[in-house]
């Protein structure tokens, strides 16, 4: 049975991969937007920078990297992509389709939202990459510091993308227990943007309240890896990084999958 399931997760992996790939106006129109977003971002972190008379936390090429990164991943890893199907499904009845299927509907949702990052990601992140990589220095997109370096962004960019879906499963998941997902879904949205980094790199956040931020699941999804990458963490903090996004990732999945299980024993399905 398990075997069984397995494959069907691979099966709709593979169709809703290939269903994303299919928007490539929309991702150079991403592109282009990502490009301008991300040199605006630098440009202005530059002026602070020039202007600042005590030290900044960060180096500006790392900076500069973890900003390139961001946007490169940005598809992926971003809190606000959510698969609005979903959600629309168990508010108009839809929910009574999925129910019907022979497979874990908390494993389906999860694939479905991993594959969709995943194809957005690939058609925007090389361009975005190779570009920013050409750019003159602090300004471009630096090297990692080795091979090993390398080796671990990649584990941790994974292990990022796994907590990114694992919070938005959490909160498909709530939404069995509200009238409408729009609350919940803005709320998520602005917290989990500002505390993930997204507007602002944790390390510009007040010295007192990092090590909160550090430890909440919204850090372990881009600032981990992009950390890793540009050098900002390496060796143990970089080991300790990876293993707090695995911790994640089992917490959240364990309290998705219990909440999932007890909405579906009390769910109403209501429609035509």
């Amino acid at each position: 049975m398990k075997k069984i399931e397995l494959r069907a997760y691979l099966s709709f992996f593979r169709i809703r991969f290939a269903a994303g790939l299919q928007y490539r106006a929309a991702a150079w129109a991403g592109i282009l937007t990502q490009f301008c977003w991300g040199a605006l971002e630098i440009l202005l972190f530059r002026a602070f920078y020039r202007a600042g008379a005590s030290a900044f936390p960060m180096e500006f090429s790392q900076l500069s990297s973890y900003i390139w990164l961001s946007e490169a991943f940005l598809s992926m890893l971003a809190t606000y992509f959510f698969e609005n199907e979903l959600l629309d499904s168990i508010s108009n009845g839809g929910i009574g389709y999925e129910l019907c299927r022979p497979a874990s509907l908390y494993g389906m949702w999860f694939t479905r939202n991993a594959a969709a990052r995943v194809s957005r990601a690939l058609l925007r992140c090389l361009p975005i990459l190779l570009v920013s990589a050409l750019l003159p220095a602090p300004y471009g997109l630096s090297l990692p510091a080795g091979p090993g370096a390398l080796l671990l962004f990649l584990l941790s960019l994974i292990s990022g993308l796994l907590v990114a879906v694992s919070l938005c499963m959490l909160v498909c998941v709530l939404t069995f227990f509200t009238v409408s997902p729009a609350g919940l879904r803005i709320f998520y949205i602005a917290i989990g943007d500002f505390l993930s980094g997204g507007l602002i790199p944790i390390p510009f956040f007040p010295a007192v309240i990092q090590p909160l931020i550090n430890l909440l699941p919204f850090a372990s999804i881009q600032n981990t890896p992009f950390f890793i990458y540009s050098g900002y963490i390496s060796g143990t903090d970089a080991v300790w990084g990876i293993l707090l996004q695995i911790g994640w990732i089992a917490v959240l999945n364990m309290l998705g999958v219990f909440l999932m299980r007890r909405a579906l024993r009390r769910v109403v399905v209501q429609g035509g």
